[in-house]
């Protein structure tokens, strides 16, 4: 029986770990998902099992490559952002892989911005607004200023996309992707590490740059397989956008995290764009994506979470809630924001959360209502006044919500939206980065099970 060529992805995500095999058209063939418990740094603050992340890559592309009916003819990865792993001369992990949400000594940030700053202008230049720990960048500043003896073991600083192709390749390597994702690493101004990186000689300890299309050759019981050097998940989830549409567009990402990106943005990062919270990701050919950020999804974990215990009902309830065109009308008639959020502070919210609806249902609009109105504020940042802009994709974990995609559709009626499968998200971009096949808009359509969305009409049933 001969075996099926296939292209091999891993895409790791905070949360979720997925494996995908796409075959030669780029269609999903198999797919394979786990989650692994958080382990704690040393200050006991939660973060990635990283030696039972690799365990698993290992693991997994062993059994696959011995079912009879695949080959792997090509390996790459996508992963998260804002991370680094930290490796010895012998390829040994030298610290955890510290969570880019772990709180920081403000007198050494601030003691940072002191010494190349100013904060604003900095932050313009590398397109990173000031976000400790997430800009990741700040870490290997850190651990210098904190842990000097362990920093001096340091041979490689990898990004967790590149850590995850080392794994298999032994081959330590940088990409723009990674090093462009509001690390604060990088300066557009001039296309080069930022002058603090050099002064601080941060830059030995990282590795070469090279192109996320740049593949390696790994032998696999005598079988030669390209292998990728990964790619940052968001970049990624970009490619099969940009390759398969003609007219310009803004992605929202979304899980974890709702990424709004634009990368078809013409100017560099300002410094009201950064008050505002907007930075750039990079594209592979190095250009800048103007893109904002909201922690939707931890948002609406916790506020469903919530929900469910006022109402005394099943967590899982939400999952099956639909648009309902009278509850909305009924909660616009004389709308009042209730929801205190979690994550991130916002002028409208309440000092506490005040829910007064009837039914479950009622609270979950007026959250889904208040979450997408904030995700109107990050898109409308990166698009500004850019008329040419008038296609809205959305994909992750809300593109299946049902009252999100509804609600940004009767918002955002001017744009088209179009909404994509949930669960193939950066996975192909990985895999088409790393081939010059000729896309189009009906590869979208076939591939992300695109649908269009009209917006529907107040004060009529749907």
């Amino acid at each position: 029986m001969k075996k099926q060529k296939v292209t091999a992805v891993f895409d790791i995500g905070k949360t979720n770990k997925k494996f995908f095999l796409f075959d030669s058209d780029f269609k999903e063939v198999y797919k394979e998902y786990i989650q692994f418990d958080e382990i704690k740094d040393e200050d006991g603050f939660p973060t990635e099992n990283l030696e039972a992340l690799r365990k698993w890559l290992k693991s997994v592309f062993h059994h696959i490559s011995e079912i009879e009916n695949y080959e792997i003819d090509t390996l790459n990865f996508s992963a998260y952002g804002a991370s680094f792993v930290h490796i010895d001369e012998h390829g040994n992990l030298l610290t955890p892989l510290y969570n880019y949400l772990k709180p920081v000594d403000e007198d050494l940030l601030t003691s940072f911005y002191k010494k190349y700053g100013p904060e604003i202008e900095l932050s313009a230049k590398t397109g990173s607004p000031k976000s400790g720990m997430l800009n990741s960048g700040f870490q290997l500043y850190w651990l210098k200023h904190t842990q000097p003896e362990v920093f001096k073991k340091i041979k490689y600083s990898l990004h967790l996309p590149q850590y995850l192709s080392y794994v298999f390749t032994g081959i330590p390597i940088s990409e723009y992707t990674s090093i462009g994702c509001h690390t604060i690493l990088w300066d557009y101004t001039k296309n080069d590490y930022h002058d603090w990186v050099y002064k601080e000689e941060i830059y030995k300890i990282l590795p070469p740059i090279a192109s996320a299309k740049t593949t390696f050759i790994m032998n696999h019981n005598g079988k030669c397989i390209k292998t990728g050097i990964g790619i940052h998940d968001s970049s990624s989830a970009l490619i099969p956008y940009i390759r398969s549409s003609k007219k310009p567009f803004i992605l929202i990402s979304t899980g974890t995290w709702s990424v709004a990106l634009n990368p078809f943005s013409k100017t560099q990062l300002t410094q009201k764009d950064i008050l505002n919270e907007t930075f750039n990701y990079m594209r592979i050919n190095g250009k800048a994506v103007k893109s904002s950020k909201l922690l939707l999804g931890n948002e609406y974990k916790y506020q469903i979470t919530q929900l469910s215990k006022y109402y005394g009902i099943p967590p899982e309830n939400h999952k099956y809630v639909k648009f309902n065109i009278n509850i909305f009308n009924k909660i616009s008639g004389n709308f009042k924001y209730c929801f205190k959020w979690k994550y991130f502070k916002d002028i409208n919210m309440p000092q506490q959360t005040r829910i007064s609806h009837t039914t479950y249902q009622e609270a979950y609009h007026q959250l889904m209502m208040e979450l997408v109105k904030l995700q109107l504020n990050n898109i409308a940042l990166i698009k500004g006044k850019d008329a040419s802009v008038t296609k809205l994709f959305v994909d992750g974990g809300f593109s299946d919500n049902d009252v999100f995609i509804k609600l940004l559709s009767h918002y955002l009626e001017d744009m088209e939206l179009w909404s994509a499968n949930s669960s193939l998200g950066s996975a192909l971009g990985a895999a088409i980065v790393l081939s010059d096949n000729k896309l189009n808009f009906e590869f979208l359509k076939k591939n992300y099970v695109l649908k269009k969305h009209t917006p529907f009409v107040v004060n009529q049933n749907i």
